[in-house]
């Protein structure tokens, strides 16, 4: 019986053997188990597989899984990479315990939510830790202090909270931290400069408070410390200057006040140093110019004085230097020109004077120059294009001289901003020789010569703008409108003369501007061409013939000023057809005729058709009228009694107003508010400048069309009109009154109010450069995005959170965020609904409900920028697909292809992030606009065009 049994028994350990070596394999059972547990929404795990044999070698089956790394004999799994695998969902962390051996992790670049599992933090043999780019969020788990020998802990971008992990300093062998992009709070610990071996250091974007640690100045082996975007209290500290091995530090964006410890001059490995939008003051440390590795210095945007170090001659490997929005004045330092890396030099919005280095350009390949807003005076530097690589030349607004002729062969040109000076003689710019030049204002100069022929040889001509040039001359050369990409060309007061050339081919055209000039002829049928045309300008000249049916019918037209000119005929019927006409000025012409009777031509008010003689309709005289008056064969006696009566009845009528205007007393009186930026006028001058009392009643009094007035000293502002009963007078004048001392760069400034008991006329900047819903379809570069974005998120946040009480913006839409010479964005009409309501009588706890809506339109707005218009009012659209295709959309409307670097589609997909916060569907989980900022601080494509 025994022998029999052997066979049985040898069966039967096979069997147990097949068993042992199948559970021999934990790892993958427990890869498995977690992959069971996250998302995988594109399949990107499809390979983890069981295996569909038994492993009598005793290797992992899971080494040959994607992302799972071995050790040589594939019996211990040592790494875990699974960055940019699109997977969701909460990281499991029980599996964990089976992977004692593994020395990377790196789940990066995925959408993993909720918290880190602290079963992580039993790995102990971990030397690299990469969590980035998710969003986990809740504090940063204790524990962390297992991982004993881990080198590397990278955690940027997500959504923790709470405080800094003061454990982490107790890491002996860390050498990067990066904590940045997301929500930690309260002060960075002190003990945060213990830290032995670490040399990279990144804390920026959070909303970390209280002081820099002076503590940090320990850090003698850190060579890059990034800790800005925060909100910090007091001075850079001093001890700074201690770490000895730094090369790149970035403090920006950070409220830090005092002035530039001179110590920060003993980082002499220093190349980048970015203290830009803070509030710093004093002189910038002479010193600095020990530090003779500095490639990259950016002091922008502060209360710095005083003027730049000569001794800056001495860092002669300086390629950027960015001083531009602080309070510095002196000259330009002649050892400036003598750089020779120098590349960029930004020192626009200061008080600085003198000429520019006769040298500048000549020894280095400089790229970009932007010197406006200054007081500088003499010529452009005859070398300034010497490098071969100048694309960027904005000098505007400041008192330079001379000529052009240094620009005459800089085929290397992109953009050039001349305007607001006092250059003259000819413009001999050869546009033939600039095969890339995009933009060129030479306006408010002294230029003569004409326009230059070769215009329509500038292929990438988008802006062109030479108004203003009083003995310009000249005409307008044939083939101007034929470029295939000019969006504006303006040429106003120049003393042109000739015809409008046929316009054969303006698709992209969208101003003309050819004001007060001396031009005749008729306006081409050819204009029929231009059917993106918003705006023509062409008063003031000598054109006459009738006016086109060709140009009543273009579909985007929204100001036509054609007063003051020779014009007859009839006005076309076309023009009240337009669904986006807001201005039509026919004035001074000898248009006869009815005023088409469609309301939108009747709502332009007189003084849009006054001074044609037989022109007759509503809001004019009757036509009936008219005609038994002027059209009769009756004698001329008749006449003159018709007249004399309608002069006594006129008389009677004035005269009767007077006498109610007496009566009222002080009831009626107009009465003047005026805040920063506007004189001292009284009531009436600001009423005398308004072109006529009838056309300014006539405007509607909620309407966001305004109108123009030119004040005393030449100011030029929009006007809104609004109506009140006496009773709201003093509400709404508190109100006003809190909106006009709202001063912040990203709002258009409220100058000032002309009132009564019953109205008021509100003073606003006026900025005739165009609003975004006219712009947002032209493309833009990622950087132009990120300024708009960012520049309308600070204007909501002053508006939200520096403001007391906060003010809504009430109306924000791509219409209402217009764009002052820099092309930096503006929000108009803010907290004038609002002022509405109060009007009204409506309860002021609807600011609540007005501020979560102002941060839903902006990530609508996000949208609508990122997509360059295609998506409007589109956060339910976002919020109903997936993550992953919304952003797959913005990568490819950006341009962020899969070659493209991760940088870009970083900064894409945080930008998307923020607009997907804020257009939850439930107020109270969108983020406030101070929350929305700090999201978006850092973006390296903010830098200033």
């Amino acid at each position: 019986m025994e022998i029999f049994q052997w066979p049985h028994l040898n069966l039967l350990f096979s069997s147990m053997l097949i068993v042992v070596v199948l559970a021999a394999d934990p790892y993958s059972d427990a890869l498995l188990s977690f992959k069971s547990e996250i998302i995988d929404p594109f399949h990107n795990l499809d390979d983890w597989l069981e295996p569909n044999s038994g492993n009598p070698s005793g290797k992992v089956h899971a080494c040959s899984w994607s992302g799972v790394k071995c050790h040589n004999n594939s019996t211990i799994v040592i790494g875990l990479n699974l960055s940019t695998k699109k997977l969701a969902g909460k990281l499991p962390g029980k599996q964990f315990s089976v992977f004692t051996e593994l020395v990377e992790l790196n789940i990066s670049q995925n959408s993993f939510s909720g918290e880190i599992p602290v079963e992580i933090f039993n790995l102990t043999n971990l030397r690299s830790l990469d969590i980035s780019r998710n969003n986990f969020s809740g504090h940063f788990p204790g524990g962390v202090t297992g991982l004993q020998n881990l080198v590397v802990l990278d955690a940027f971008s997500n959504s923790f909270s709470g405080p800094l992990p003061v454990e982490l300093s107790k890491l002996e062998f860390l050498k990067v931290l990066n904590l940045a992009g997301s929500y930690f709070s309260g002060p960075i610990p002190s003990a945060y400069g213990f830290f032995k071996r670490l040399e990279f250091l990144h804390l920026a974007g959070n909303f970390i408070s209280g002081n820099i640690p002076p503590e940090l100045g320990n850090l003698q082996t850190v060579t890059h410390m990034e800790i800005g975007y925060n909100s910090y209290e007091g001075n850079i500290p001093w001890q700074l200057g201690n770490m000895s091995e730094l090369q790149y530090l970035d403090i920006a964006g950070s409220n830090l006040s005092g002035s530039i410890p001179k110590q920060l001059s003993n980082l002499t490995k220093l190349h980048s140093l970015f203290l830009f939008r803070n509030q710093l003051t004093g002189l910038i440390p002479w010193e600095f110019s020990r530090i003779l590795a500095l490639t990259n210095l950016d002091l922008s945007d502060n209360l710095i004085s005083g003027p730049i170090p000569e001794s800056f001659a001495e860092l002669k490997n300086l390629r950027l230097l960015s001083l531009m929005y602080n309070e510095m004045n002196g000259t330009v330092p002649d050892g400036m020109a003598e750089l020779p890396s120098l590349d960029t030099l930004f020192i626009w919005n200061n008080f600085f004077t003198g000429s520019l280095p006769r040298n500048l350009g000549k020894n280095s390949k400089l790229r970009w120059l932007d010197v406006s807003i200054n007081s500088f005076i003499g010529s452009i530097p005859p070398h300034i294009c010497a490098g071969g690589q100048l694309f960027k030349l904005i000098m505007f607004s400041n008192k330079f001289t001379g000529n052009l002729s240094p620009l005459s062969n800089c085929s290397s040109l992109v953009r050039i901003r001349l305007e607001d000076n006092s250059f003259s003689g000819e413009i001999p710019l050869t546009l033939s020789h600039l095969p890339d030049v995009s933009y060129i204002d030479l306006s408010r100069n002294k230029f003569t010569g004409g326009i230059p022929s070769d215009i329509s040889q500038a292929s990438k001509l988008q802006y062109f703008n030479v108004s203003n040039n009083p003995e310009l001359g000249g005409v307008i050369p044939e083939e101007t409108w034929s470029l295939p990409l000019l969006q504006n060309f303006s040429a106003s007061s120049c003393n042109i003369s000739g015809n409008l050339p046929p316009f054969k081919s303006c698709k992209s055209m969208l101003v003309v501007e050819l004001q007060k000039n001396n031009m005749s002829g008729v306006v081409p049928k050819s204009v029929s061409h231009c059917q993106a045309l918003e705006i023509i300008n062409l008063a003031s000249n000598q054109l006459d013939g009738h006016i086109p049916d060709e140009l009543a019918s273009l579909p985007a037209l929204s100001v036509v000023d054609l007063s003051h000119n020779n014009f007859s005929g009839s006005i076309p019927a076309e023009f009240g057809k337009s669904t986006n006409l807001l201005l039509l000025n026919v004035s001074y012409n000898d248009i006869y005729g009815a005023i088409p009777s469609e309301k939108v031509l009747q709502s332009m008010g007189r003084s849009a058709y006054v001074g044609n003689r037989e022109l007759c309709g509503a809001p004019l005289r009757s036509c009936s009228a008219s005609m038994s008056i002027f059209g009769s064969k009756g004698t001329g006696k008749l006449r003159l009694v018709l007249l004399l009566s309608a002069g006594v009845t006129i008389l009677i009528a004035a005269l009767i107003f007077w006498l109610v205007y007496l009566r009222k007393g002080n009831k009626g009186q107009w009465k003047m508010e005026s805040f920063v930026g506007l004189p001292q006028f009284t009531a009436n001058d600001v009423l005398r400048s308004f072109s006529s009392a009838d056309s300014m009643e006539e405007l509607p009094p909620l309407s966001a069309a305004v109108c123009k007035a030119v004040l005393p000293t030449g100011i030029t502002v929009q006007v809104k009109k609004i109506e009140w009963e006496p009773k709201r007078m003093k509400v709404a004048i508190e109100f006003i009154t809190l909106m006009g001392n709202a001063r912040h760069r990203n709002l258009i400034r409220l100058l000032g109010f002309c009132y009564n008991n019953h109205m008021a006329y509100m003073l606003y900047d006026y900025l005739p450069n165009g609003n975004l819903a006219e712009k947002v379809t032209i493309p833009r570069d990622w950087s132009t995005k990120c300024r708009i974005i960012t520049g309308i998120a600070r204007g909501l946040c002053f508006l939200h959170h520096d403001c007391n009480p906060a003010i809504s913006h009430g109306d924000l839409n791509s219409s209402t965020i217009v764009f002052d010479d820099n092309f930096e964005p503006r929000l108009a009409d803010f907290g004038f609904k609002y002022l509405i309501e109060l009007i009204k009588g409506r309860s002021s706890e609807a600011i609540k409900d007005e501020l979560y809506m102002d941060i839903y339109r902006f990530g609508e707005i996000i949208l609508e920028i990122l997509t360059n218009g295609r998506l409007t009012n589109g956060g339910e659209i976002v919020q109903s697909k997936p993550q992953d295709v919304v952003l797959r959309e913005m990568y490819s409307e950006n341009e962020a292809t899969d070659d493209s670097t991760n940088s870009l589609q970083d900064e894409i997909k945080r930008v998307v992030d923020v607009s997907l916060l804020c257009t939850r569907s439930r107020p109270a989980d969108r983020p406030s606009m101070k929350d929305a900022l700090k999201l978006l601080s850092g973006l390296k494509g903010q830098g200033k065009q």
